[in-house]
């Protein structure tokens, strides 16, 4: 769709009009021969919780090669900070530093859950099922976090990673989050309900401008 409206291919498309302008240097669907170096190495989790390191030509088969249809939904490497410079224009409705991506509009429409009421089968939500909606590809809290729930606001919307990775923006306290690690498969570790609770451990609400994007 976004190759027939623009006339570019979506992998172009990305780049010209939302990491270029972003300034998101170290952001890619590709990785080139001479970047590989820097790729982390991607580890299985086992039973007895030990880790063990993938062979790296599996690890990194995936961003190393031309696939004829680009994935819409995954599929770049970034790092920490390019990544937090896209959660922080989605904070500030859908700008940073004077560069607009999105209009406000639009992302108060990601950002609120499109989900009729009714749809009780939310299975397929990775994180705190009963009191996540769904926006526009972003998983939006609902309600708030339940007695064994993981620590966030009302409002917040985010999104979990395969090798659990984890993102997320709190409107309510002006606050974005970026937590990157490397191991799969989802969930086996209890880093990200621990990772929330550090992370609000440190959040007066009382000090904190209150700004709606």
């Amino acid at each position: 769709m976004v190759q027939r409206i623009s006339g570019q291919p979506f992998d172009v498309y990305v780049q010209e009009h939302v990491l270029k302008p972003l300034g998101m240097t170290h952001t890619s669907l590709f990785v080139s021969p001479d970047q590989r170096a820097k790729l982390a190495a991607m580890y299985d989790w086992n039973t007895n919780g030990t880790f063990t390191r993938q062979p790296d030509e599996q690890a990194i088969k995936f961003n190393t090669a031309h696939w004829p249809l680009t994935p819409g939904g995954y599929g770049l490497t970034s790092t920490i900070d390019d990544y937090t410079r896209f959660a922080r224009m989605l904070l500030d409705g859908g700008q940073l530093d004077g560069v607009r991506i999105l209009r406000p509009d639009t992302v108060r429409m990601m950002s609120t859950s499109q989900l009729d009421p009714a749809t009780s089968d939310r299975s397929w939500l990775i994180s705190d099922k009963g009191e996540m909606g769904f926006g526009i590809d972003l998983a939006v809290r609902i309600d708030p976090p339940g007695a064994n729930g993981k620590a966030g606001e009302v409002g917040e919307f985010f999104w979990d990673g395969a090798a659990n990775t984890l993102f997320w923006v709190d409107p309510k306290n002006q606050l974005t989050a970026v937590l990157f690690t490397q191991y799969k498969p989802f969930g086996k570790v209890p880093l990200h309900k621990k990772f929330r609770a550090a992370v609000y451990a440190g959040v007066d609400p009382t000090a904190l401008p209150r700004k709606q994007p």
